[in-house]
C-alpha cells in the first residue's frame, strides 16, 4: 500500500523560495506534486520517473521549480524559487502505480498549504 506524507508548506512573500517533502512508502510508478487553488482546478505541477528520473513540469513553473528524489531516503522534493503569489494553493503529493505519469495517480498524500504573498 502507497503512503505519502508531505511537509514545508508555509507562507513566504513574493520571490522568495520554499521546499517541498514527500516521505513515500510503497512501489509506485512516478511521484508528483498537483496544486488546487479556491476556485480553481486541481493541476499537475511536476513529476518524477521513480524508473529513469524523467520529469515533467508545468508550463507555469518551468525555470523556477525543481523536482528530485532521494532514494535513500524514499523521499521527493519540490524546490520552488522565485515564487509569485498565483503559486498560492494547497500542494499535494501524489503518486502513479504505472503511466502515465502525473495523468491521474491513484494515491495521495493529505496536502500542504502554500502560501504567498506579495
Amino acid at each position: 500500500q502507497v503512503q505519502l506524507v508531505e511537509s514545508g508548506g508555509g507562507l513566504v512573500q513574493a520571490g522568495g523560495s520554499l521546499r517541498l517533502s514527500c516521505a513515500v512508502s510503497g512501489l509506485t510508478y512516478a511521484i508528483g506534486w498537483f496544486r488546487q487553488a479556491p476556485g480553481k482546478e486541481r493541476e499537475g505541477v511536476s513529476c518524477i520517473s521513480a524508473s529513469d528520473g524523467s520529469t515533467y513540469y508545468a508550463d507555469s513553473v518551468k525555470g523556477r521549480f525543481t523536482i528530485s528524489r532521494d532514494n535513500a531516503k524514499n523521499t521527493v522534493y519540490l524546490q520552488m524559487n522565485s515564487l509569485k503569489p498565483e503559486d498560492t494553493a494547497v500542494y499535494y503529493c501524489a503518486a502513479d502505480s504505472g503511466p502515465p505519469m502525473c495523468i491521474a495517480p491513484e494515491h495521495w498524500g493529505q496536502g500542504t498549504q502554500v502560501t504567498v504573498s506579495y
